[in-house]
């Protein structure tokens, strides 16, 4: 099975960066459509953002500008680099992968096969 590993999620203030790292083994990177995803404790997950293995890059209206999503497919890891990181930020983020897609939908989380564990982001002063 394809495996997913997330890492990065730390405590950091509001209006600060942070980068996320998703590994992915098993297959290569670029077989896969990529998506961040995000969930609150009794919470249904959020798309945050989505990658193709081409040059699709979507995002949620509430990270667009802030959140940025991109491939090292040398070292089959996708990142989520997240700036001016509010509050509602607050979340445990997970990275999921999908068939390769000529386009890729942040909603489409049933469309998603695979799952990392999350990694926990925390937004605090």
């Amino acid at each position: 099975q394809l495996q997913l590993v997330e890492s990065g999620g730390v405590l950091v203030q509001p209006g600060g960066s942070l980068r996320l790292s998703c590994v992915v083994s098993g297959r290569p990177l670029n077989f896969y459509n990529i998506g961040w995803f995000r969930q609150a404790p009794g919470k249904e997950r959020e798309g945050v953002s989505c990658s193709t293995p081409g040059v699709i890059r979507n995002y949620a209206d509430s990270v667009k500008g802030r959140f940025f999503i991109s491939r090292d497919n040398a070292k089959n890891t996708v990142y989520l680099q997240m700036n001016s990181l509010k509050h509602e930020d607050k979340d445990v983020y997970y990275c999921a992968a999908d068939e390769p897609r000529v386009y890729c939908d942040v909603a489409g989380e049933a469309e998603y096969d695979y799952w990392g564990q999350g990694t926990q982001v925390t937004v605090s002063s």
